[in-house]
């Protein structure tokens, strides 16, 4: 029976189309290691929230950038699931909110900011079987990964998706608004001038709008049996 090698799997898309969801899915379903890099991104805006550099619609570029080397952002493996943590502190909790929402687009925009934690994800990702998702994981931070998913769905569904997620957390918050943000994150990602979202050339498309966590699931199982001649695979748990 052939097995999947060690490879990386990179997930790019849009925002709120559950790249996260999904990776966390197929980690757990063929024993990879998931790394979310947004939350990295989330997590540094957070750091910078809490240090008064980030408010008013303003961020401090200079000092966010000057306190970087410090920032103790990292993964840990809890149960099965991996969680970023600032310091001793998880912070999975904190990074989902509202408030960070509204600037991470902008603070990954910043050079230096990306350059954080590309160096972090290599680090990270250094040997073994690794899924992790982005914006730019198969353009620019892993361009030789073996495969290549680039997530899309319908702008509405996914502010559907997003103000659901919101309001379970107790997040004060409109529809309107969180469809606003989106996008807005949407023009930012594939706009900026430091590795814009766009889809890498052999990536391979998932629109999930109508498609449930288990067709997506089935979907990479079929991609996965194509590209290395799986005859045989484990039950889907999902």
């Amino acid at each position: 029976m052939s097995t999947i090698p060690d490879i990386i799997i990179a997930v790019d898309g849009y925002s709120s189309t559950g790249k996260s969801t999904f990776a966390k899915l197929i980690a757990k379903e063929f024993s990879f290691l998931y790394l979310d890099s947004g939350a990295m991104y989330r997590g540094v805006t957070l750091a910078g929230i809490e240090a008064g550099l980030i408010a008013e619609g303003k961020i401090d570029e200079e000092k966010l950038v000057g306190i970087l080397d410090g920032l103790d952002l990292h993964f840990r493996q809890e149960e099965g699931t991996t969680l970023l943590y600032l310091g001793e502190r998880c912070i999975e909790r904190e990074i989902r909110g509202w408030d960070v929402s509204q600037y991470v687009s902008p603070v990954s925009a910043i050079p230096l900011v990306r350059n954080y934690v590309d160096e972090r994800l290599h680090s990270f990702s250094e040997g073994g079987r690794v899924i992790m998702d982005g914006r730019d994981i198969g353009t620019t931070v892993f361009p030789n990964a073996e495969v290549k998913i680039f997530m899309t769905a319908d702008p509405n569904v996914r502010a559907q998706r997003r103000y659901d997620e919101l309001v379970a957390k107790g997040e004060t918050t409109t529809l309107e608004e969180v469809l606003e943000n989106l996008r807005d994150r949407d023009y930012r990602d594939s706009h900026r001038e430091v590795s814009p979202l766009r889809q890498a050339d052999d990536a391979f498309v998932m629109d999930n709008t109508h498609m449930t966590l288990h067709e997506e699931v089935v979907w990479m199982l079929g991609l996965l049996q194509g590209r290395f001649g799986l005859l045989e695979t484990p039950g889907l748990s999902c």
